[in-house]
């Protein structure tokens, strides 16, 4: 009689039940932004049928409702781009600065690419869609290695609270600086009043496809460096001792939050609290391996920025709110709920 099989490892065991919950949770993910991306489109100040959203996509448009599809279709699918990539930076921003507060806004970070384009468009005449992104990322990576300079300075590093409170000032100090750029300037002012709360009513196809090797390219390298993220959890030093290289991990995360979160300000403005409501939700849900927690903020940001647009058209009908007074209305709550959490952990 054959010995009986030797029982599994007790780690074995414990990562079991993990797998098969985070698998679940990606197909919900995957049904909810199914579900939001099916409201946006139908959903409106003017609501469609599916036989509209049919023709539309067939190339008609004869009718109201037709062309209320074909406009809604690239702000739908601006709205996943955006809210996916803003959460997916800020899952990376929390994790290279082991930081709970880090968020693209909170940061300064989306602010400092605002600023860049504002000033592009005003001073030095820049025009292409493309230009703007390529100057809103730079923005958007000055602003970020300044924060953290800044939130670094003093005994204790950058902690938590220093890391928010030069983030909030910086993000003050760049707001009052748009502020004073746009106030002199009639020609601009009106075309940048909904793009500075940050929208995607103006979405098109061709703004989509500029920025799209920028989210790709900035999700791959975020991606990439999952394995990374989870070892710099454990420290610097712990990291460093099991063959990670610090210094190369930090830099090339960051890097590629800078490129999701400066595409994505150059193309529907500054919309913050995205980046900081969606990590903590997911992590709490299915735990702290940025294997699974990168590919579901991407799911779960997409379906909330794309929730959230559909929730602005439909409470101030026939008019709308921009989707960045939603997801601040959504997120300031949640930023207070975190601050009082580690509050209560520290004492």
């Amino acid at each position: 009689m054959a010995p009986p099989a030797p029982a599994p490892a007790p780690d074995v065991v414990a990562t079991r039940r993990p797998g098969r919950s985070r698998a679940l949770w990606l197909l919900l993910g995957v049904t909810a932004l199914v579900a939001a991306a099916a409201a946006s489109v139908t959903i409106g100040s003017r609501d469609v049928d599916w036989s509209d959203v049919v023709a539309a996509l067939g190339g008609s448009s004869e009718t109201l409702a037709e062309a209320a599809v074909t406009k809604r279709i690239p702000r739908t699918l601006l709205a996943v781009v955006v809210g996916g990539s803003l959460a997916v930076a800020g899952a990376v921003m929390q994790g290279v600065t082991r930081n709970p507060l880090a968020d693209p806004g909170i940061l300064g970070v989306n602010m400092g690419a605002s600023l860049a384009v504002l000033v592009g468009i005003a001073w030095f005449g820049l025009t292409a869609p493309s230009t703007h992104i390529w100057v809103g990322i730079a923005g958007a990576g000055i602003s970020a290695v300044f924060v953290y300079a800044v939130g670094s300075l003093g005994r204790s590093g950058a902690t938590p609270l220093k890391l928010a409170l030069a983030g909030t000032a910086t993000s003050a100090a760049f707001a009052s600086f748009i502020t004073a750029v746009v106030l002199p300037r009639g020609d601009i002012s009106d075309r940048f009043q909904s793009w500075r709360v940050g929208g995607v009513g103006g979405a098109s196809f061709d703004t989509i496809v500029l920025a799209a090797p920028f989210f790709v390219a900035g999700l791959l390298v975020c991606l990439a460096c999952a394995r990374g993220l989870n070892s710099l959890a454990l420290g610097d030093d712990v990291a460093a001792g099991l063959g990670e290289r610090v210094a190369i991990t930090r830099g090339a995360a960051a890097f590629g939050a800078v490129v999701l979160c400066g595409a994505a300000t150059a193309i529907a403005g500054p919309i913050s609290f995205v980046g900081l409501v969606v990590p903590h939700l997911f992590r709490m849900l299915t735990g702290v391996d940025h294997r699974w927690l990168l590919p579901l903020c991407a799911l779960g940001g997409a379906s909330l920025l794309t929730a959230a647009d559909v929730v602005g058209r439909v409470v101030a009908r026939p008019s709308e709110i921009d989707v960045g007074i939603i997801t601040a209305l959504i997120g300031a709550p949640f930023f207070i709920h975190v601050v009082r959490r580690q509050k209560l952990r520290a004492l």
